[in-house]
Order: C-alpha cells, then structure tokens, then sequence
C-alpha cells in the first residue's frame, strides 16, 4: 500500500477533497466550488487542477499515491461511467478515464454518492465494526447506500439503494419527485415531513404548538414532541412507522447488520433511533428483528471517507 490517497465527493455547490494515509487517517481536507457552467464541463479539470496542486504542495509523487476515489451525484456503472447528474448537467461521462487521464494516470475510482456515504459509515462511522449496512439519508430528499460484505452494491442499472422511492403507500394522490407517488420520500425526507405535518394538522383539532408554526420544519416537530406536544407526536410515531416498515422490507431482501440513519433529520437524535426501531421490530420477519438501527457520525464527511475508501 502506498502512503497517500485522495478522497473526493462531489457536490451541487462545493467539492470537498480529502487527503488520506493508508489506515484511513484524514491528514488534510479542503473545499473548491463546483462549476456547473457549460454543462459541468470544467468539473474534472478543476479537480484535477486541485489534487495535482496539492501533491505538488505537500511534495507527493505520483508513485506515492494509491488512487484517488469520487462519489458523484447520480447512478454509476463499473466504478467509472456516470449515467447523468443533472445538478451537475452531465449526461453519460466515463468519469474515472476522464480524471485519471488528467491526473497522469493515477487509479480513479468512481461511486454514487449516496452509496459512497453509506460505505464511509461503515469502515469509520456508525456502522464501523459491521460489514453489511444499509445507510438511509433523510434530507432534502431520501437516498440510501446498500453494503454487503463490506463492498457497495451498486445494482444492475446504478439504482441498488434509492430507498427513497419505496412505494409505501400505493394510495397516495400527491407526486414524488421522482414522478411517481407514494414513495418513502414523501414521508420521511425533511420536506416530506413538513408535508405530512400540514396534512395532519388540518384536521387535528387539540391544542399544539405546531399550529403557530407555518409549515413547521422537522426539527420544530421533533422539538415539539421532545417538550410533549401530542400532535407531534404523533406525526414522529407516523414518522418512525414508515421507516420501520421500510426498514423491515429492506431487511427481507439484503438482511443487514446495522442500518444507520444521517442527513439532517437525523439530527433529532435517539427519539428518530427509538421510534423507528420499536415499528421495526413490529413489522421485520424474527430472524431479522435484531438488526441494530444507529446513527450517522460522519457528517459531511462520509462521502470522502467511503470516496477514499474505494481505492485503499
């Protein structure tokens, strides 16, 4: 093993670049913007531009760097070919003979971003010690990493882990962003949350806090329910309900270890851990139950630690 390697994840706004000895020891990371003018065009370049200045900096040959791994925004076939980002405006780029090129030949190796968190959670965050974890991410949307024997499950197509567009509810009349309905991301993503919250105090007739509040976001709900507020919660236990069953359908199929839980709304802590694992246990087949449910510790890290991860 060679004693540097580089960690990258590629993000709509930024790109964040870590530099990484052989165990996993993060020993210095920075920021340069994504420039998605022309169509993403000069994304690779401005990488590449960023890493070889860094080695030159630091007085790193290339001879001394094992790779350099990149999680991108979209699905990605056989670690190097991007099937579209459209945040970034690529379509199909075989990312990894792109940037090695202009990286003078060194290792790349690509991975979808989500799946590349889940697979940084694992080797250093909160599902270090396991080898099969499924990583849900509820933020703006809800996304999700499948890791099996400590590698990622990419999928036939680039779409193993898009958990988010479970159908969970086949009679619901509101569209996903995805265009279809039903799916968990309607329910368990930040704005997700927000709408089942207006839905449900429509009707609520109780008192409750979250009434003052228009369109209260999920930390004001979460908040609320830590403080007793009855409407929220019941829209965490509707919450918790959604994912669990999630979780129990996940676990028929892949069966894992460990799922652990980041993105913002995870910042609600152990009441989304407790309550997500008590509807887990009541839908999950026995032999899968004990499934441990934990959450992310990485942050904004994991994906140039799972990043790095793919080449070392």
């Amino acid at each position: 093993m060679k004693s540097y390697a580089f960690g990258i994840d590629l993000g709509g706004t930024t790109v964040k670049i870590g530099l990484f000895d052989p165990q996993g020891t993060i020993l210095e990371k920075w920021e340069i913007p994504t420039d998605k003018s022309n169509n993403g065009a000069n994304v690779l370049s401005d990488i590449a531009a960023s890493v070889l200045g860094k080695m030159k900096e630091k007085g790193i040959g290339a001879d001394q760097v094992e790779g350099v791994g990149i999680d991108v925004p979209g699905p990605v076939l056989n670690e190097t070919v991007v099937n579209r980002c459209v945040n970034i405006g690529w379509g199909v780029i075989d990312v990894g003979k792109e940037l090695s090129e202009k990286l003078g030949g060194l290792t790349v190796k690509v991975g979808n971003d989500a799946n590349v968190a889940a697979l940084g959670e694992m080797w250093k965050g909160g599902g270090q010690g396991h080898q099969n974890v499924v990583m849900a991410t509820l933020g703006t949307g809800v996304g999700g990493g499948i890791i099996l024997n400590g590698k990622i499950v990419p999928g036939t197509f680039g779409a193993a882990g898009e958990i988010g567009h479970m159908c969970m509810n086949p009679n619901e009349t509101a569209v996903c962003g995805c265009g279809k309905k039903g799916h968990l991301e309607q329910y368990a993503s930040a704005t997700g949350i927000t709408r089942m919250a207006n839905d449900y105090l429509a009707s609520y007739t109780g008192e409750s806090s979250l009434k003052n509040i228009a369109d209260p976001s999920a930390k004001d709900i979460f908040d609320a329910a830590k403080a007793g507020d009855q409407a929220a919660l019941d829209l965490v236990d509707k919450l918790g309900d959604m994912l669990g069953r999630a979780f129990a359908l996940i676990s028929c199929v892949v069966d894992p270890e460990v799922y652990v839980i980041g993105g913002g709304v995870s910042k609600a802590g152990q009441i989304l851990i407790d309550v997500t694992e008590k509807y887990f246990k009541k839908y999950a087949f026995h032999a899968s139950e004990n499934a441990k449910i934990t959450l992310a510790t990485l942050g904004n890290d994991a994906g140039i630690y799972g990043a790095v991860r793919q080449v070392l």
